[in-house]
């Protein structure tokens, strides 16, 4: 599933998706004259995805991406994760 703002609401890109048997949950354009198939409630959990790379954009090895192997990347951005699940969980303790 793509998840993604109106910005790439095209038809290009919806049949790209399409073709890699997946669905591209993206809010209609105002001046589109189809209507598509969209779903508020799932387009919620998209904002849930931003804020937490806001976040994680707020370690300076992860905004800059100091690591040139994909795998140290994934393996920082992991730590950050775990980091900031700790840090929210602090006041359940």
């Amino acid at each position: 599933m793509l998840l993604a703002d109106k910005g790439y609401d095209a038809n290009a890109l919806r049949n790209a998706v399409t073709e890699r048997k997946a669905w591209a949950n993206i809010p209609p354009k105002a001046n589109r004259k189809d209507a598509i198939c969209f779903s508020p409630f799932l387009y919620k959990a998209r904002n849930l995805v931003e804020r937490f790379f806001n976040k994680a954009k707020q370690f300076r090895r992860i905004a800059t991406r100091y690591d040139k192997l994909a795998e140290n990347y994934l393996a920082a951005l992991k730590l950050v994760a775990i980091r900031l699940w700790l840090r929210g969980n602090e006041s359940t303790s």
